[in-house]
């Protein structure tokens, strides 16, 4: 019996418990009966009682992961937001490094290139991730600030066009939104309205 875990026990216990009450009625005279419906009804009480109890117990540890979730998040979302300004000054200075650096620049940029791995990386481990939709991704308002709307042929309408400025979301909430340029409607290869407008020399109207 030493190698039966608690769960086991309890549920032989229920089932030895379920059993006798069972064997009591199959045994009871019609005179015994009213005792045996009592013992039915006390069981189903405590096995209601204790299902009741478990689920309680459940929603107590949600609640309680949930609110630890919460501090975490709170406690680390302002440091996050003062950290952002470091990723975009790095993010700005590789985007005007030179591509064809030699000698001591090119040691520099590889150096700007680790650091931001490392960054980023520091980021993901705590539960802070970049948010940079690719091109032809779709816009999403809880991730993304559209700054501006603009034909496109290449990307259908309401897709992103291109990310002007990464976001971050703190353990899935949004910290930045990503700042995207959004096609405008009709845009596409199939659309045409972009190519249209350019070639008869009329004004493309982005909310038409």
């Amino acid at each position: 019996m030493n190698d039966i875990n608690d769960e086991t026990r309890d549920q032989l216990e229920q089932d030895m418990g379920e059993a006798a009450v069972d064997a009591a009625a199959e045994g009871a005279g019609d005179g015994d009966m009213a005792v045996v419906d009592a013992l039915i009804a006390e069981r189903d009480q405590w096995k209601d009682r204790a299902l009741r109890a478990v689920a309680d117990a459940e929603n107590t540890k949600r609640r309680a992961e949930s609110q630890a979730n919460d501090a975490r998040a709170y406690a680390i979302q302002r440091f996050a937001k003062d950290l952002l300004s470091v990723a975009d000054t790095l993010e700005r200075g590789l985007q005007s490094a030179p591509k064809d650096a030699e000698g001591p620049a090119a040691a520099m940029v590889t150096g700007l290139e680790l650091t931001q791995k490392s960054l980023l990386s520091a980021f993901e481990s705590n539960g802070l991730t970049r948010v940079a939709p690719k091109p032809g991704e779709a816009f999403d308002p809880h991730l993304h600030q559209a700054v501006m709307e603009q034909p496109s042929d290449s990307v259908p309408g309401g897709t992103v066009i291109q990310t002007l400025q990464p976001g971050y979301a703190l353990f899935g909430r949004t910290v930045r939104a990503a700042m995207v340029a959004v096609a405008a409607k009709g845009s596409g290869p199939a659309g045409g309205a972009y190519s249209e407008a350019n070639t008869t020399g009329g004004n493309f109207d982005a909310k038409a």
